[in-house]
């Protein structure tokens, strides 16, 4: 292990469990990673182990069974993941993030009926928020739940679920006029229980997940649509309780997941480095291992400074909110940061492989298509600009 990407002031349970993660990585996931990603593979045997390690209760209090760690050991838990395979994150990633929200927002009762049986792995979450015209304008929502007595119908097309057919249990975002006279006020957050699978749910009636979507890169794990036709929705199942909040509660899951995504920018950027480092000592050129060239020098310093810059911002966004302080300036800094850094040193490592890179033997080729979705998930780079433009323009307001 390099000196790259060390935090400080751990203390020694954060420091076992990630060693022990280390290890698991290392050892179950770096070996089979881009066979499995090759076959578009759901990775069931290292699903089973990090059950078998808690890592899905990783956050969730240790009245529910949980760990009870905080948002720092989890994301440096998701980086060292990433590191293996980052369709691995991305299955744990959704799962928190529904968990958060409970833990946060829900009901004593939601919290008592979900989050045990999360905190051991037998309900896996998903998060469903975007729609098929919906990019980053969540305003613009579409899939609509009316009240009817104790229940909720539910109708609209979702787009994007990360583990959408393999979860049991999806939190999704709906219009519900409900809320207040703006638009953000009247969306409600649903918690819906499936049957893992695809096609119609044989257990929610008129629920629907057609089929995984194919994509570039981030394979093995299922990325997924959700259509829902007369979905009936016990009103007990809004997250909260009370109808109206959800932009807000999917925004503080949102918030959280964009230190997951620094991290598994972290994760990604840091192995790219590692097998450029690796494979620059082997390869040689005029005479010479091609890591003796100044040019090839040059290319690993700035890998390993990205790599570095990135770490620490996304460990100081995750320290702040571990401390209750908002963190939206510097999840977004993170998560823009960490992402963009990511995409630069995966190329640089693709380059230093030179033709090698392009073929797919090589780890790097795997990377170099997982890089990108980083980019888009839990916003893009413009709007982390945004919200972080706009928060600076808070903070340095001139006076009237």
């Amino acid at each position: 292990m390099g000196r790259l990407a060390q935090t400080d002031g751990l203390t020694e349970i954060q420091r076992d469990i990630l060693a022990t993660v280390r290890d698991f990585v290392d050892k179950e996931i770096i070996p089979v990673a881009t066979e499995l990603e090759h076959k578009d593979e759901y990775p069931t045997a290292i699903v089973e182990g990090m059950k078998q390690l808690g890592l899905f209760g990783l956050t969730i209090p240790e009245e529910y069974g949980g760990l009870g760690e905080s948002l720092l050991t989890y994301a440096l838990v998701v980086e060292e993941i990433a590191r293996g395979w980052m369709s691995v994150s991305g299955i744990v990633n959704t799962h928190f993030i529904v968990a958060h929200m409970i833990n946060a927002h829900g009901t004593q009762e939601q919290k008592d009926y979900f989050l045990p049986r999360m905190a051991a792995g037998e309900i896996r979450g998903a998060f469903s928020m975007s729609e098929p015209g919906l990019g980053s304008d969540v305003a613009a929502i579409s899939t609509k739940g009316v009240r009817d007595g104790d229940h909720y119908v539910l109708n609209g097309q979702k787009m994007w679920l990360t583990n959408g057919g393999t979860s049991t249990l999806v939190a999704v975002l709906c219009k519900t006029d409900e809320g207040g006279s703006t638009p953000y006020r009247n969306m409600t957050t649903f918690l819906i229980e499936k049957t893992p699978g695809f096609g119609p749910n044989p257990t929610v009636p008129g629920l629907t997940v057609p089929g995984k979507i194919e994509k570039m890169g981030y394979k093995g794990v299922d990325t997924t649509e959700l259509v829902l036709q007369d979905v009936r929705i016990p009103a007990d199942r809004v997250l909260g309780g009370v109808p109206g909040k959800g932009f807000y509660q999917m925004m503080d899951g949102v918030e959280v997941g964009r230190v997951n995504v620094a991290a598994r920018g972290c994760g990604v950027a840091r192995r790219a480095f590692e097998l450029g480092i690796s494979y620059a000592q082997q390869r040689s050129t005029f005479g010479k291992k091609i890591s003796e060239h100044q040019a090839i020098q040059f290319k690993l310093a700035e890998m390993a400074t990205k790599v570095e810059a990135a770490h620490q911002m996304m460990v100081m966004a995750a320290r702040k909110k571990d401390s209750g302080e908002r963190n939206d300036l510097e999840a977004g800094m993170a998560k823009y940061l960490a992402s963009e850094y990511c995409k630069e040193v995966v190329e640089d490592s693709f380059r230093i492989h030179g033709g090698y890179g392009f073929s797919k033997e090589y780890e790097i080729e795997r990377l170099y298509r997982e890089a990108p979705m980083l980019l888009i998930g839990e916003g893009t780079a413009e709007i982390q600009k945004m919200i972080v433009g706009r928060r600076l323009l808070e903070e340095y307001r001139l006076a009237d």
